[in-house]
């Protein structure tokens, strides 16, 4: 279908899927998670043809990574959506009701945001989590996905459109945008007519495109450039973990460690171990003058530069930093994070409740990688993204930061003097 045609027809089938009941939602949800399942072998097969294509177009072991469906995957996809259909559905609920002098009840009610639109790059799963927490909402989802991962979206796609037509639910309450042009995308930015929200999720480019030229209003996903702070009173064994768990773990996602910063205290003893995990995966540590001079076997540590700071590589790198106080890991962190996710390995409660309240993030973590901040993890089931602005959502986005509210006004005849 032409770009104007999906949006007319989102738009179209907005106030049925904004009326449904729960129980026809978390059915038709469990049916689409159900038909992912009976139809993994097409799904795999898909991913193959774009996989293929990315190793020839020379894309990174990272973005590869992202790209990749396999069965495990395509288990995860549906557990999340059996999660979703397990999850309170917050549409309908009445958040507030007050009595005011003339008698008036004025009250707040959760609401569906409406069509929603979602650009992503290639992150097949994001296509199953879009449809399910948007459908448990009340919403209707409008997908761009990247050139990258097209017949995957496609073939996710048509089993999530094949299920909902089997529950006799419109088909267009999820619709993919297969031309992956430019201008198509740029058109699609502009089409505030039909679509209410927009979501991009994606590199530092993507997301800067869609904030400087949509007309539709946007919630604003971040990059990860995501640091995890050792101080001088650390478990040595648990830093090491976690370090090794939110750098190696999965290389391409924004909840990696990219920036490490050592307290000066325990450079010298940190170092060595350091490197001895980190060899193992290949890291590459882009370390300042103390940290380089205290490595020892030097292999995979290089003298890093002033771009490292802010640099989120989403590849087998890390830079490294050494600061003198929580305060000055502190400083680092705000002026080169992204407002993602941040972490302090520590036993001193009062450096970690100073890190919790001046780190400004979204997630803050003590003693815990930052792979935590997931909506799966979170307990949402999934999540739409993870906002890293301050207005209406930020964080992981569930079910709640995908409605907006009305007030609702019971009167027995009251006119206004």
């Amino acid at each position: 279908m032409e770009l104007l045609e999906i949006c007319k027809r989102a738009k179209e089938v907005r106030q049925q899927t904004a009326i449904l009941k729960t129980d026809q939602k978390n059915k038709a949800i469990l049916a689409v998670a159900k038909h992912l399942m009976a139809q993994k072998e097409k799904l795999i097969e898909a991913n193959q043809i774009d996989m293929e294509n990315g190793k020839k177009n020379g894309m990174s072991e990272g973005l590869l990574d992202r790209l990749k469906i396999d069965e495990a995957r395509i288990a995860k996809m549906s557990e999340g959506l059996c999660q979703i259909a397990e999850l309170e559905d917050p549409i309908g609920e009445v958040i507030s009701m007050k009595k005011r002098p003339n008698g008036l009840m004025i009250g707040q009610k959760r609401v569906p945001l409406g069509v929603i639109g979602i650009i992503y790059e290639s992150r097949p799963n994001v296509t199953a989590d879009a449809f399910g927490l948007c459908f448990k909402t009340g919403n209707v989802v409008i997908l761009r996905g990247g050139k990258d991962a097209l017949t995957s979206n496609q073939a996710i796609v048509g089993c999530i459109r094949e299920a909902l037509k089997g529950e006799n639910l419109p088909e267009d309450a999820i619709s993919l945008i297969t031309d992956t042009s430019h201008e198509t995308a740029r058109k699609f930015m502009n089409m505030n007519r039909y679509v209410d929200v927009l979501i991009p999720r994606g590199g530092a480019g993507l997301i800067r495109t869609v904030v400087e030229n949509a007309t539709i209003p946007v919630i604003e996903t971040g990059t990860g450039n995501c640091h995890i702070y050792v101080d001088e009173t650390a478990d040595f064994d648990m830093a090491l973990d976690i370090i090794w768990n939110a750098k190696t773990q999965r290389i391409g996602v924004c909840n990696a460690c990219e920036s490490l910063l050592l307290h000066e205290k325990i450079v010298d003893s940190f170092v060595p171990l350091l490197e001895q995990r980190l060899i193992k995966k290949q890291v590459e540590i882009r370390a300042d003058e103390q940290i380089v001079h205290a490595a020892q076997q030097k292999e995979n540590v290089v003298a890093a530069t002033e771009e490292d700071w802010g640099t989120e590589y989403l590849d087998y790198k890390i830079s490294a930093k050494t600061v003198s106080s929580v305060e000055d890991a502190i400083a680092h962190i705000n002026r080169y994070n992204t407002g993602h996710s941040e972490a302090i390995v520590t036993n001193s409660y009062a450096n970690a409740q100073k890190f919790l309240n001046e780190v400004d993030a979204a997630a803050v973590y003590v003693n815990a990688s930052t792979r935590f901040t997931d909506g799966f993890e979170f307990g949402f089931g999934a999540e739409i993204g993870i906002s890293t602005q301050k207005l209406h959502a930020r964080g992981p986005m569930g079910l709640n930061a995908l409605t907006s509210t009305k007030y609702i006004i019971y009167g027995e005849g009251q006119i206004r003097e």
